[in-house]
């Protein structure tokens, strides 16, 4: 099912990171009508400044530079020389450094190496002296090489039978972020270039569009999670953190569901129980989901009954007014996959549980008004007084999904009651 819905979103096609491919460049309408929003909309369009996040990779600027092995070869004889050097590779053949040139002619080479190569022998004098027939080409790795196999492999080749030349030279491991680094690595290091993406992160263009989408009604949307969250401080069920999704499409922004915090809404023998499935993200996830099954269960003809559990640890039925309110309307799209594609609002930034919740769940784009420096899960910033790195788990490489999110700086909605900077959201 997760590969379903890597492929297919709930109104278009996303790409692997939840982005909707078929609204590129297309103005969507803002949000739809409800009567849960209709009172906020006069004050809580366009507020507020939507601040994107950085990966860990970005924060870290993590450039890795790494030894490579490179060889030359006549240039006549050059493919001859890829086509023995795949088999080296672990990986079957395919390139494992497609933003370094795989091959260069000596003039492309940086100074320092066209003196060094020149100096080493009577042949390298020849080949950077006079209009040269030869060409450089890099072999791969060195950890990823045996040097042994490498020589072994370019003495088999006919063309190379006055010897092979093996070299080693440090590369960036990561592809550049602009054409001015792939320029500047190119005269330091090998021929480099540049793809037009971002290796550490989402592309400008990418968080440009997303933040486009979203920008009109953003402060709309997180004014009806501080109200919730609000209600939730005041029904004494939890702390005062609220979420809110929402999906959009062609017809504007509608209202999926929303929920307030409810830690405190069961306790055992007087004390709370500290319990990750009342936090209020998890919770406006799991009404998501019922309000889908509530859909199926319609249709299939099917009656469901309420469990009677001594305790329920979930905690995701409806508790308070505005809860209600939205959990009887009905899923605008009734065949989606979860929260595939949809936005998630939510007043401070979720914890770790949460933050992988959100990406279970497929959501597309997520936005906090409150940074959790501590607790936080989407964050890449460093913990303060020692607390280690951020996890940043909106967009991590290893991750089989990714989305968009945003820290919102708050204008024109209310001042939540503080919470501990140790609390988990």
């Amino acid at each position: 099912m997760a590969e379903e819905a890597n492929s297919k979103s709930i109104n278009g096609v996303f790409d692997a990171s939840g982005i909707d491919a078929t609204n590129v460049g297309i103005p969507l309408p803002g949000a739809r009508p409800n009567p849960l929003i209709n009172d906020l909309k006069a004050k809580h369009l366009n507020k507020g400044v939507l601040i994107p996040l950085k990966t860990t990779q970005e924060v870290r600027q993590d450039h890795t530079i790494v030894q490579a092995y490179i060889t030359r070869a006549p240039t006549k004889s050059a493919n001859e020389v890829i086509t023995a050097l795949r088999g080296l590779r672990p990986e079957g053949g395919a390139n494992p450094l497609p933003h370094l040139r795989t091959c260069a002619k000596p003039t492309d080479l940086p100074a320092h190496l066209k003196t060094q190569f020149m100096n080493d022998d009577p042949v390298g004098r020849q080949i950077h002296t006079a209009k040269s027939t030869w060409i450089y080409i890099i072999a791969g790795e060195v950890n990823e090489i045996n040097r042994e196999d490498l020589v072994e492999t370019l003495a088999a080749v006919e063309a190379l039978d006055n010897g092979s030349f093996v070299a080693t030279i440090p590369i960036p491991l990561l592809a550049p972020t602009s054409q001015v680094q792939a320029a500047m690595w190119s005269s330091q290091f090998w021929p480099t270039v540049y793809r037009k993406n971002n290796p550490l992160g989402p592309h400008p263009s990418m968080v440009g569009r997303g933040t486009d989408e979203i920008k009109e009604d953003a402060s709309l949307w997180m004014a009806l999670a501080h109200r919730v969250a609000l209600q939730a401080k005041a029904s004494g069920i939890g702390e005062a953190m609220g979420a809110v999704i929402v999906q959009r499409g062609e017809m504007g922004a509608e209202l999926v569901g929303l929920a307030g915090d409810a830690r405190k809404h069961q306790e055992r023998n007087g004390a709370f129980l500290s319990n990750t499935m009342t936090h209020c993200v998890l919770r406006a996830i799991s009404m998501v989901a019922q309000k889908l099954v509530r859909h199926e269960h319609q249709a299939a003809g099917i009656t469901s009954n309420q469990a009677n559990l001594y305790y329920d640890c979930f905690q995701d039925k409806p508790l308070i007014e505005l809860e209600r309110q939205c959990f009887e309307q009905e899923h605008p799209n009734k065949d989606g996959y979860l929260c595939h594609g949809l936005e998630l609002y939510v007043t401070h930034e979720p914890c770790v549980a949460c933050s992988m919740g959100i990406l279970h769940s497929r959501m597309g784009k997520a936005v906090f008004c409150h940074h959790m420096a501590r607790t936080g899960g989407l964050s890449s910033d460093d913990r303060p007084d020692g607390g280690g790195r951020g996890l940043g788990l909106f967009w991590r490489r290893e991750l089989n999904w990714s989305l968009l999110a945003w820290e919102w700086e708050r204008e024109n909605v209310p001042t939540l009651p503080p919470v501990h900077p140790a609390t988990h959201v």
